[in-house]
C-alpha cells in the first residue's frame, strides 16, 4: 500500500476515536442550538472543500495526481514580486520584524488606508478619505461585522440566484433569524442572465413585498462571472437609498474584470451613503491565506464596524498592512502596479476563453461567456449532484454541483478555471476526459 495513503487513513481513524471518546464519555455536552443545527446543514463552501480533499478522492478509488479539479475558487496566478519583497525585507530585519507584531489600530494603520484610497482613486477613480476606509481580517470576518452592524436579527436580507454560496450561513450566523429572499436573474431555459429591464422589474416587485434591509451581490460574479448592468445597479441603490435600506457591492474580483467596467465600480460614498463597497486581497494580490479586506462606506458606517471589529477580532494583521501599503506606494509610483494588474488579467481572460472554447468544442453544453472572475457555469440537463459524483468516479476530473449557489442551478456545476491560468493545456485535457466518457455512457 502506499505509504501516504496509509498515513492518511490512519489519521482519519484517529480522528474517529476522539469522537467516540468525547461521545462516551461526555454524553451530556452540548452546543449551541444555531451550530448544532448548521452542522446538520454544513457549508456549501466547506462541501466544496472536502469533495476536492485528498481523502475523498482517495476514497473514491482515485490517485489525487491524476485528478483534474475545476472546483477551486481561488487563483492560481503568482503574487507581485515587489509584495513579496515587502515582506521579505520585513522579515529579515530584527526591528522591522519585532515593529509588524505590535497591535494595529481597530480602523488599521492610517498609511495603508491612505495607500489603498491611492490605489482605488488610481484604478478606478473612487475618492475616498481615510475615515471611509476600515481594514479587517477578511472580506469574511468584515461581512460577518456588517451583519451585525446594519441589521437587526429579524430582518430580511436580499440574495441573488444564483450568487455566493457563503452568503447564507453568515447571515444566519451573524443575525440568526434574519429571512432570505432570492431574486433568479438567471433564465434557465435560454441560459442567459435577464436583460437590466427585466430584473430591475423584478427587484421593485421583490423589495414592495419583502422590504430588504440589506441588499448583497458581487460583481463579477461567484459562481457566473457575470457583471450586472449600470441600469440595474442604480435602480437597486435609488430604491435602497429612498426606503432606508443598504446596498452592498462584493468586489472580490474588481481588478479581475474583462468587460468595460461599469460606473458603479467609481462610486464614491457621498454618491450613495447607503452603498458599501467589500474587498478583498485574496483574489488580486493572491492573498488568499495572507488574510486580509476592507470595506469603503460613509463614515457613520464606518464608527459601526469599528465599534463591531472591537469585539469580533480587535484589530487587522498588522505585518500584512505594514507590507501591503510600502508595496502600493512603491507600485504605483513606479507603475508596475497597473502592469501586474492588466498582466493578470489578460491572463485570466486567456484561461476564460479556452474553457469556453473546450466546452464549445468537446460537450456542447450550454455555459455562460465570463465578463471577469474565475469561473462559468455550464448546463448539464441533469441532476449536478449526481452528474458531479459519476463524472468523478469514472474520469477523475471535478466539477461543483451548483445548487450550493441557488435552485436555479440544480442542474448546473460551477466550473473554475482560475488554478489553472499558468497551466492552460490542462483545462482542455479535463474535457476531453469528460467528453470521452459521456460518449460511451
Amino acid at each position: 500500500m502506499n505509504m501516504r495513503y496509509l498515513e492518511i487513513s490512519l489519521q482519519s481513524n484517529e480522528i474517529l476515536a476522539q469522537k467516540l471518546y468525547l461521545q462516551f464519555y461526555f454524553p451530556a455536552m452540548q452546543l449551541s442550538k444555531l451550530i448544532q443545527q448548521m452542522m446538520k446543514e454544513p457549508s456549501p463552501i466547506r462541501q466544496i472543500m472536502k469533495m476536492a480533499s485528498k481523502q475523498n478522492i482517495i476514497n473514491m478509488g482515485l490517485d489525487p495526481d491524476e485528478v483534474i479539479s475545476y472546483g477551486g475558487g481561488w487563483v492560481g496566478h503568482h503574487a507581485p514580486e515587489g509584495l513579496r519583497k515587502k515582506y521579505e525585507e520585513i522579515c529579515k530585519d530584527r526591528e522591522s520584524f519585532h515593529d509588524a507584531g505590535k497591535y494595529s489600530p481597530t480602523l488599521g494603520f492610517e498609511e495603508c488606508r491612505e495607500a489603498i484610497a491611492k490605489m482605488e482613486k488610481e484604478l478606478f477613480g473612487v475618492k475616498l478619505s481615510i475615515e471611509n476606509i476600515i481594514i479587517g481580517q477578511s472580506s469574511t470576518q468584515l461581512t460577518h461585522d456588517l451583519f451585525i452592524a446594519l441589521a437587526n436579527p429579524d430582518d430580511t436580507i436580499l440574495l441573488f440566484d444564483p450568487t455566493y454560496a457563503n452568503y447564507p450561513g453568515q447571515i444566519k450566523m451573524a443575525l440568526r433569524n434574519a429571512k432570505i429572499v432570492r431574486q433568479r436573474v438567471l433564465d434557465v431555459e435560454t441560459w442567459e442572465y435577464k436583460s437590466q429591464e427585466e430584473m430591475a422589474e423584478d427587484f421593485k416587485e421583490i423589495y414592495e413585498k419583502e422590504k430588504p434591509k440589506i441588499v448583497m451581490f458581487p460583481s463579477p460574479d461567484n459562481p457566473s462571472s457575470q457583471v450586472f448592468g449600470d441600469e440595474f445597479v442604480k435602480t437597486m441603490a435609488d430604491i435602497c437609498y429612498e426606503n432606508g435600506s443598504f446596498l452592498i457591492i462584493d468586489y472580490a474580483y474588481k481588478t479581475q474584470c474583462f468587460i468595460k467596467p461599469p460606473n458603479y465600480f467609481s462610486w464614491n460614498p457621498s454618491d450613495y451613503p447607503n452603498v458599501i463597497a467589500m474587498h478583498s486581497n485574496s483574489k488580486w494580490c493572491r492573498g488568499l491565506g495572507r488574510r486580509l479586506g476592507w470595506v469603503d462606506a460613509n463614515e457613520e458606517i464606518i464608527e459601526a464596524m469599528e465599534r463591531v471589529q472591537q469585539c469580533s477580532i480587535l484589530c487587522p494583521d498588522t505585518l500584512h498592512q505594514f507590507a501591503m501599503a510600502e508595496y502600493i506606494n512603491e507600485a504605483l509610483k513606479d507603475g508596475s502596479l497597473k502592469k501586474y494588474l492588466e498582466d493578470v488579467k489578460e491572463a485570466y481572460k486567456k484561461a476564460a476563453d479556452e474553457t469556453i472554447k473546450a466546452i464549445n468544442d468537446l460537450l456542447e453544453m450550454p455555459c455562460l461567456i465570463p465578463q471577469g472572475g474565475l469561473y462559468t457555469l455550464m448546463k448539464v440537463g441533469e441532476d449536478a449532484d449526481e452528474f458531479v459524483r459519476k463524472v468523478l468516479k469514472n474520469t477523475g476530473v471535478l466539477f461543483i454541483p451548483g445548487r450550493g449557489f441557488g435552485e436555479s442551478l440544480r442542474e448546473a456545476v460551477r466550473i473554475s478555471y482560475g488554478p489553472h491560468v499558468e497551466n492552460l493545456e490542462i483545462i482542455r485535457k479535463g474535457f476531453e476526459r469528460v467528453a470521452n466518457y459521456l460518449r460511451k455512457a
